[in-house]
């Protein structure tokens, strides 16, 4: 799904990437003292008193280097990300991987002291994890790396480095541990959906099989050997069908995951309308 870039970043990337860069310059000039990240920043114990802190927590950072890991991230996954998903999926994916950090902090808080929590970690992770959902395979450069590496290992690799600075109980002011819940959010979503889609395959397949057996029992008992018997439809009955068979050939080919949002919807459409027939 093209959309159109402006300095490089699609509609909501850029307007993420302004909203978390005004908070900031907020953050150093208007908005200095400790009551904005205590007010706004997601405090465990205060939770369900604070309720907009769900959200608000991520758009503060704790650093310029925090600050531009995230923005960094956010321009090189999100554009593709969001192009693949489309505007109003990819925002509330977004969101919903934010709302992961989120509720990990709020959990872990019931076992051990978590500090009020900052940061827009938690959804670049999950932004990060679907590019690598996606493109497993792309190369991207890091430096100081000599040669660029799949994004996978790069995507583990960041996994790795917050359980890391989680356990060693880095003081930066950034819950490295509970921006987790970020990553497994995006990997619950995305792994719904393609147990979606494999559930919508496999109910589209089975619908052509009962056709295919009775043309066969035919055959075998001494029938025509020529295709089975076409009952006349209306020809955007024909066109629908040959989609379906289209998409299910690609999956076929080439795996679930080359599908476009387009096709996904498409499929599950198809699948629950189908269903609803029987």
């Amino acid at each position: 799904m093209d959309q159109q870039r402006m300095f490089g970043m699609t509609p909501w990337v850029l307007r993420l990437f302004a909203a978390n860069l005004l908070v900031f310059l907020l953050q150093l000039t208007l908005f200095t003292g400790r009551w904005f990240v205590a007010g706004y920043g997601f405090d465990p114990v205060h939770a369900f008193d604070r309720p907009w802190t769900f959200v608000t927590y991520m758009f503060l950072h704790g650093g310029v280097l925090h600050l531009a890991f995230n923005l960094l991230a956010l321009f090189v996954f999100g554009p593709p990300v969001e192009e693949r998903l489309g505007g109003k999926t990819f925002i509330g994916y977004y969101l919903l991987c934010g709302l992961g950090g989120a509720v990990l902090s709020y959990l872990l808080a019931q076992a051990i002291k978590v500090g009020v929590t900052i940061g827009a970690s938690g959804a670049i992770f999950g932004v990060a994890l679907a590019f690598a959902w996606f493109w497993p395979d792309q190369r991207i450069a890091v430096f100081p790396l000599p040669a660029p590496i799949p994004v996978r290992w790069l995507v583990a690799f960041l996994v790795a480095i917050s359980l890391l600075l989680a356990w060693a109980g880095a003081t930066d002011g950034v819950a490295h541990l509970a921006h987790l819940g970020g990553f497994a959010a995006g990997f619950l979503y995305l792994k719904s959906q393609d147990w979606r889609l494999a559930r919508a395959e496999r109910h589209l397949r089975g619908l052509a099989e009962p056709s295919l057996k009775v043309h066969s029992a035919a055959r075998a008992a001494g029938g025509t050997s020529g295709p089975p018997p076409r009952r006349s439809r209306p020809a955007d009955r024909d066109a629908v069908q040959a989609e379906i068979d289209r998409v299910l050939d690609k999956i076929s080919a080439r795996g679930m995951a080359s599908l476009t949002p387009a096709e996904r919807k498409f499929l599950a459409e198809m699948s629950r309308k189908m269903r609803d027939r029987e």
